[in-house]
C-alpha cells in the first residue's frame, strides 16, 4: 500500500494550515490517526498535544539529553510570581484579567513552573500571547522519581459550541483506551475533564499519557498533558506513572492565570490557510442516523456514536459477532484528489473510488480493517470502514467485517450523502 494511504488528510490539512503562518509542524504518528475512530474534537486533541510536546517550530521531545538542572529563580519567593503577573508588565490581580495583559515565552514557563511540586526542568520551549498561535509552555520535569514531558497550552472556544462539549467529554472505551475519566462542572460553571490513559490505544509500549481539559464559562480552554517518559514518543519509560496526580493536574489547568493568559490573546480567530473558514460538516447524529438506513437488512446496531462532527461510528452485528464502522464526511476536500487518490477508479460523474484491505490502525490481535474512500468532484468526500472487532484495539472476535468492500462502497457512494453537503 502506497505510504501516503496512512496519512490522515485532516492532519495534513492542519499541519499545512500551521506551515504557512512560517511556522513548521512535525505530526506525530500519523498512521495512527487514519480514520482513527475519533470524532474531530479527539484528533485535534491528538494534533495538539505534538503541537504542544514537539513545539510550533517542529523541533520534538527526543529525551533529557543532560543533566537536569534547577534554575536558579525557580521556588525563589524573592523573585516576581508569573502567577501574579507577566514579568513584562504590570497587570492586574488574577481576578480581573485584562486584555492589555501580554504573557512573553517566558511568563509562560515562570507561571507553569510556580505550579508544579519541587523539581528540576529540562527542554524548555514556550510561545507566549504575542503570536497568531495560541501560547503554549512545555518542559521534561523531575521530581526526584524519573524524568517525565509535560505540555500545556491555552486557547479560546466557544463555551456553549460542539468543540468545548468535546474537549470536556470523556471518550468512547470502544474508539480510545483509557483506565480512567471523569468530567464534571466545577463550581464556578468550568468543565473539566481528567483522563488517565496510553499514548498507543494497543499498548504497545507502556507510555502513559494523562490529560486535563478545563473550558471555562467565558470560554477559556486550558489543555494540560504528561506522560511517564521524557518525551510523548520514542522514549524510553522513565517512571512508573506520570509526575502529578489527578488532583495536581485540576489544581495546574485552574489556576487563575491561564484563564488571564487566555484573555491576553488576540480576539480575532485566526484564518485558515486559504483565508476562507473551513468548511462546515454536518451534525454526527444525522451521519450515524443516515448510514443505519443505509445498511444492509441482516445487520442489528448495537451500538453508535454521539454527537461530534463528521464523524460517526456503528457496532453493528450479523449473528456472528460485533464490528465496527466508523465514517467520515467532510466537504472542501478537493486538494486530497492527487494526494490520496491519484491511482482511484474514476467514474464518469468525476467521483474518485479506492478500496482497500488493511491491519487495524490501532492494532488489537488480528484485527483487519476495509476501507472505501470516496471523493465527489464537489469536493464531498467520504469514507467509511468495518472491522472484524466492535472496539478496534481490542482483538477481533470475528473473521471478517460484517460489512463487504462491496457493500462499504456502495454506502459511500450513495447520494444520501451529498443531501446537505
Amino acid at each position: 500500500m502506497p505510504e501516503n494511504q496512512h496519512e490522515d488528510p485532516f492532519e495534513n490539512r492542519f499541519a499545512t494550515a500551521l506551515r504557512d503562518t512560517g511556522e513548521g509542524f512535525r505530526a506525530g504518528d500519523p498512521a495512527a490517526l487514519v480514520t482513527g475512530g475519533q470524532v474531530r474534537g479527539r484528533r485535534k486533541q491528538l494534533l495538539r498535544r505534538t503541537a504542544v510536546l514537539g513545539g510550533i517550530t517542529g523541533v520534538a521531545l527526543v529525551g533529557v539529553g543532560g543533566t537536569l538542572l534547577l534554575p536558579s529563580d525557580v521556588h525563589d519567593p524573592r523573585r516576581t510570581s508569573a502567577a501574579a503577573g507577566p514579568a513584562s508588565t504590570a497587570g492586574p490581580s488574577a481576578t480581573s484579567p485584562s486584555p492589555a495583559e501580554s504573557f512573553s515565552r517566558d511568563d509562560m514557563l515562570r507561571s507553569l513552573k510556580e505550579l508544579l511540586p519541587r523539581g528540576t526542568y529540562s527542554e524548555e520551549d514556550a510561545q507566549g500571547t504575542g503570536s497568531t498561535m495560541p501560547p503554549y509552555a512545555r518542559l521534561v520535569f523531575d521530581d526526584g522519581e524519573g524524568a517525565a514531558a509535560l505540555g500545556l497550552s491555552v486557547d479560546r472556544v466557544d463555551p456553549g459550541g460542539e468543540q468545548a462539549a468535546q474537549w470536556t467529554t470523556c471518550p468512547d472505551k470502544k474508539i480510545v483506551a483509557y483506565d480512567d475519566c471523569t468530567s464534571a462542572t466545577q463550581p464556578d460553571g468550568s468543565r473539566l475533564m481528567l483522563l488517565r490513559g496510553y499514548e498507543y490505544p494497543d499498548r504497545r509500549v507502556d507510555t502513559k499519557w494523562w490529560n486535563a481539559e478545563l473550558v471555562t464559562p467565558d470560554g477559556a480552554h486550558v489543555s494540560l498533558s504528561e506522560w511517564n517518559a521524557p518525551a510523548q514518543k520514542d522514549a524510553p519509560v522513565s517512571r512508573p506513572q506520570p509526575p502529578l496526580t489527578a488532583g495536581q493536574l485540576k489544581e495546574v489547568v485552574t489556576a487563575d492565570v491561564w484563564k488571564r493568559v487566555a484573555a491576553a490573546m488576540p480576539q480575532s480567530p485566526k484564518p485558515s490557510a486559504t483565508g476562507e473558514a473551513p468548511p462546515e460538516g454536518r451534525p454526527s447524529g444525522a451521519i450515524a442516523k443516515t448510514l443505519m438506513g443505509l445498511l444492509p437488512e441482516n445487520l442489528k446496531v448495537t451500538g453508535r456514536s454521539g454527537p461530534g462532527g463528521e464523524y460517526a461510528y456503528l457496532v453493528v452485528d450479523d449473528g456472528t459477532g460485533g464490528s465496527l464502522v466508523q465514517i467520515n464526511v467532510q466537504a472542501g476536500m478537493s486538494d486530497l484528489a492527487g494526494e490520496l487518490f491519484k491511482d482511484a477508479e474514476k467514474l464518469p460523474d468525476g467521483t474518485l473510488v479506492t478500496t482497500q484491505e488493511s491491519p487495524g490502525e490501532k492494532a488489537g490481535k488480528d484485527v483487519v480493517m476495509w476501507t472505501a474512500d470516496t471523493l465527489r468532484p464537489d469536493g464531498l468526500r467520504v469514507v467509511i470502514s468495518a472491522f472484524n472487532t466492535p472496539a478496534q484495539h481490542e482483538d477481533a472476535t470475528r473473521d471478517t467485517p460484517a460489512l463487504t468492500l462491496a457493500q462499504l462502497r456502495e454506502i459511500a457512494l450513495s447520494t444520501e450523502w451529498d443531501a446537505g453537503a
